[in-house]
């Protein structure tokens, strides 16, 4: 004797473990709709067509609906900046060039936040000179690439001598 509902049972505890190993929450929308379909094949209805529309159109108006109420009221992208940590947070900064330019790749040094760092100007940049003011454009491993300020910005240090 054909037992559907155990069937669609099964289905539906698939959907619920396969659930929990997925980043989404798409997959338990799939096992309630299995329920769904067992029950009614349970309350007698044999039609596998009808079971298999039913689980399909439930599964899918569930998925529809809980997209539109977690994007109301969670809203991916709120306005507000991404938190930068670590080195990110000196892309845009100040800095002071201390040793010109030398070499092959015109490498510097910069100091930014009291730290020296090794610096390459930025494409279309001229050489580095000690004492330029120069703003960070971007990271790559330990180095950063600088643009050259167009007026000389004070540094920490200068500000902290006037107090």
């Amino acid at each position: 004797m054909f037992r559907a509902w155990i069937i669609w049972l099964i289905i539906a505890g698939v959907f619920a473990v396969a659930e929990v190993f997925t980043p989404g929450f798409v997959l338990l929308w799939f096992g309630v709709g299995a329920l769904l379909a067992g029950l009614l094949a349970l309350l007698g209805v044999e039609s596998l067509v009808f079971q298999v529309v039913s689980f399909l159109v439930s599964s899918v108006a569930m998925v529809v609906a809980s997209r539109t109420i977690l994007e109301r009221f969670l809203p991916l992208s709120t306005g507000i900046p991404k938190l930068r940590a670590g080195a990110e947070t000196m892309l845009g900064q100040i800095g002071t060039v201390v040793e010109s330019s030398h070499g092959q790749l015109n490498e510097g040094a910069v100091k930014v936040y009291g730290a020296v760092w090794t610096a390459y100007p930025s494409d279309g940049e001229w050489p580095l000179k000690e004492g330029d003011s120069v703003s960070v454009e971007r990271i790559e491993g330990n180095s950063i690439y600088v643009r050259r300020m167009a007026h000389h910005a004070r540094s920490f240090a200068e500000i902290s001598k006037e107090s």
